[in-house]
């Protein structure tokens, strides 16, 4: 893992949230200038998941049917959720519940690169704290899929990055809420 380097990330404009009565979707759109097969193995191999994602995989997530066990990383308590992949087309969809949340991750070929889509089933009252993690867990991404790793950022540490703060607070603006959500 690459100890985080300084890096401002940008402003809190890659989400929204779909909302359906109480239960709400968090949804993130980030266009990645990198071919869907690349992302496509940085969500999926649990080598490269360590680099950015904020859990550990036992197991490749790229076969549906296959049970992995996804651990919270960073966190006070182990949080071990155990999974069935219930979708994975490569390199297009790959779909899975982590905790009680289900991911949807999309992936589609743009000019240069790839529109990635996220879906996560998020209780509402942590979802500005979601799309704030959600996004610089992407920059890092990015970042670990050019060559120019940032470092991952993840677990109760990233709430004292002053840029995690400043999403969490204007995704909250943004969808409306208070910004302790």
């Amino acid at each position: 893992m690459t100890p985080p380097k300084p890096y401002t990330p940008g402003p809190a404009d890659l989400a929204r949230v779909e909302k359906n009565a109480e239960d709400w979707t968090l949804v993130l759109v980030r266009p990645l200038r990198h071919p869907p097969e690349a992302v496509w193995q940085a969500l999926t191999d649990p080598a490269q998941l360590k680099e950015w994602a904020p859990f550990d995989a036992d197991a490749n997530l790229g076969q549906a049917g296959r049970h992995v066990k996804l651990n919270t990383v960073g966190t006070p308590t182990p949080m071990v959720s155990e999974t069935v992949i219930e979708r994975a087309e490569e390199p297009r969809l790959l779909e899975y519940r982590w905790g009680d949340g289900l991911l949807r991750w999309e992936l589609e070929a743009i000019d240069g690169g790839t529109r990635l889509t996220l879906w996560h089933g998020i209780d509402r009252r942590y979802i500005a704290m979601g799309a704030a993690g959600w996004h610089l867990c992407l920059d890092v991404l990015d970042h670990a899929l050019g060559g120019t790793p940032i470092g991952r950022r993840v677990g109760p540490a990233v709430m004292q990055f002053e840029g995690w703060q400043r999403l969490r607070d204007d995704y909250a603006a943004q969808f409306g809420i208070g910004s302790d959500a």
